[in-house]
């Protein structure tokens, strides 16, 4: 039986599929059998990515494909050794069902009160009306800006919850834009800074994975 993690969020643009696309290209890319579960069946913008991937001949090969429920996902789960679920880009009757197969739960989040808050709410009803232990429950800093005070702030109203705050940010960059654009992860962009700030997110989410096992 292999791992899963959901990712998933209560509002869009908050860098869902940017983490489950570099997490996915990750553990592929050091030999592991994987799979996105893309749940977005109204836009299924990670099984795009993946063709203009396919098209452009990158590697290592990260599978992709579409499900309407989580149910038809889990049928096919344990042919991999990783399954990460992209939620919809709203909380969902899917996104507790996602949340209680994982192993991990991924919250993606900016740093404004208006991502920050909605992604809180989220986590709060997953762990205190569904019973989602609280320790799988992580939250990931995406799509930041460059005041290391408003970062600041934002560590800081997440710390005052009971769930883990992952280590690294994923700045808002052209970089990662462009390497979507051209089927590539984030983790996988040319330039080294912004590679190295999502490399760090990414190993990240590896070792809390790790680390609840």
């Amino acid at each position: 039986m292999g791992y899963k993690i959901g990712v998933v969020s209560q509002k869009g643009g908050v860098g869902k599929s940017t983490l489950a696309r570099s997490t996915a290209s990750t553990y592929a890319a050091a030999g592991w059998n994987v799979k996105i579960a893309d749940l977005d069946i109204n836009q299924s913008t990670s099984f795009s990515w993946l063709q203009r991937r396919l098209k452009s001949g990158i590697t290592p090969v990260v599978n992709v494909e579409c499900f309407g429920t989580l149910s038809q996902a889990l049928r096919v789960a344990d042919a991999y050794d990783l399954m990460i679920f992209d939620g919809a880009p709203h909380a969902t009757k899917a996104t507790v069902e996602i949340a209680k197969v994982s192993d991990l739960l991924v919250l993606p989040t900016g740093l404004s009160l208006d991502d920050m808050e909605p992604t809180v709410i989220l986590a709060n009803a997953l762990a205190d009306k569904h019973g989602i232990e609280s320790g799988k429950i992580c939250f990931a800093l995406c799509r930041a800006g460059n005041s290391e005070k408003e970062l600041e702030e934002a560590r800081e109203y997440l710390s005052e919850t009971p769930f883990h705050l992952l280590d690294g940010v994923m700045f808002e960059k052209t970089a990662f834009r462009r390497a979507h654009d051209s089927g590539l992860a984030a983790i996988e962009t040319p330039y080294k800074g912004p590679r190295e700030q999502a490399d760090q997110l990414i190993q990240s989410i590896i070792n809390r994975l790790q680390s609840e096992q």
